[in-house]
């Protein structure tokens, strides 16, 4: 994985977050994957700290790396429910 892209901006609509990344692409990622995110307030989701390693949210108590996210990976503390 390319550890060298990096989170540029990060936004939000009701039901996705959109990240700018440091290569020109843009990453939008359904809040589904991040129950934190998706139950946090419109104040809270802005309070996101971009690092060198990817996105904190302090309040929500957060981390997502960019190079998950690259990957496809969601939430890991979460298992998806199963399908009916």
């Amino acid at each position: 994985m390319n550890s060298s892209v990096k989170a540029k901006n990060v936004r939000f609509d009701d039901d996705s977050m959109w990240i700018e990344l440091s290569d020109g692409r843009t990453l939008g990622i359904p809040l589904a994957w991040f129950p934190r995110l998706l139950h946090g307030s419109a104040k809270q989701r802005e309070q996101v700290r971009i690092s060198h390693h990817g996105l904190h949210w302090e309040a929500l108590d957060e981390d997502i790396s960019i190079e998950g996210l690259l990957a496809g990976r969601g939430d890991m503390m979460h298992k998806p429910s199963a399908a009916a």
